[in-house]
């Protein structure tokens, strides 16, 4: 039983993670109706900027990381500002194309830094073992599961009891029609992207003290889009609650089936849900007239 119980615990700590950039997916997508496939070189972008600011600066590991943070963010709404916004009324493929480039580029960027490429870094937020009787905790998925609670409460806040999380959300909702009310369209299109690059970075700051901070570490991402899709790329919530459930999948399937089928399970699980619900799994079938 303790062995099962530090597997879900796992499961959900990383499930937690596959959220966090499930809902960058979603954010995004819901504000521009843009599919980025830039967010895992993003997440990637953010955990290097840590390691830079804690080990090549010197600054406590808490700064470094919110200003990784803060800095992706800048990131994002740069990128919108120069080069996404030429995508707005352009065919979707337009915006796959830049942003797939883009995150190439900036795979290219620290690929090209020595430091980076040959090397694997750590950021030891929480390195001890909680135990209780048999049971053994790893602090760092116990970390990772509250600083996702305590963001999805922050995000639920800006939603709904600030001017921009609000206006957001009218954008998203219907930006023509927010448009005629007054929102400024463009400006939230840019904070979307801001919010998009700063949710994927906080992931990679959550990922690093469970996993080595190297140049692969994005390809999380390809695990946290199942997710986006199985929330219906439309529900924020629907989002996170499928990466924690795709988390647990992937836990439990490496716990009870041979090597090697837990990679399969985000995929098999995602094809499953596609016949089962088209619309995802917290999403509304669109009627069309």
């Amino acid at each position: 039983m303790s062995s099962l119980i530090q597997v879900l615990s796992s499961g959900v700590a990383i499930g937690c993670v596959y959220g966090l950039v499930a809902l960058s997916f979603v954010l995004i997508y819901k504000a521009t109706e843009a599919v980025s496939f830039m967010q895992g070189e993003l997440l990637m972008l953010g955990a290097f900027a840590a390691v830079a600011l804690s080990f090549g600066l010197d600054w406590p590991l808490w700064l470094a990381a919110l200003s990784a943070v803060g800095l992706l963010g800048l990131l994002g709404a740069g990128l919108e500002r120069l080069v996404l916004r030429r995508a707005i009324g352009q065919p979707h493929l337009v915006a796959v194309l830049l942003t797939f480039g883009l995150g190439l580029m900036m795979r290219g960027a620290v690929t090209s830094v020595p430091a980076a490429s040959h090397d694997m870094y750590r950021l030891p937020f929480a390195d001890r073992v909680l135990e209780i009787g048999a049971l053994a905790l790893s602090l760092s998925h116990l970390q990772v599961i509250a600083a996702t609670v305590l963001l999805a409460v922050l995000l639920t806040a800006f939603f709904r009891l600030t001017r921009a999380g609000l206006a957001l959300r009218a954008c998203s909702e219907d930006a023509r029609m927010a448009a005629l009310m007054g929102v400024p369209v463009a400006s939230m299109h840019t904070l979307a992207w801001a919010l998009g690059a700063a949710l994927a970075a906080f992931a990679g700051m959550l990922l690093a003290p469970i996993t080595f901070v190297h140049l692969n570490m994005g390809l999380i991402a390809l695990k946290a889009f199942p997710a986006a899709v199985l929330g219906g790329m439309s529900s924020l919530p629907g989002a996170l609650l499928a990466g924690i459930f795709l988390g647990v999948a992937e836990a439990l399937a490496g716990y009870l089936l041979p090597e090697g089928f837990k990679d399969v399970v985000p995929y098999a699980l995602l094809m499953l849900a596609l016949l089962l619900f088209p619309a995802g799994m917290s999403g509304r079938a669109q009627v069309r007239r």
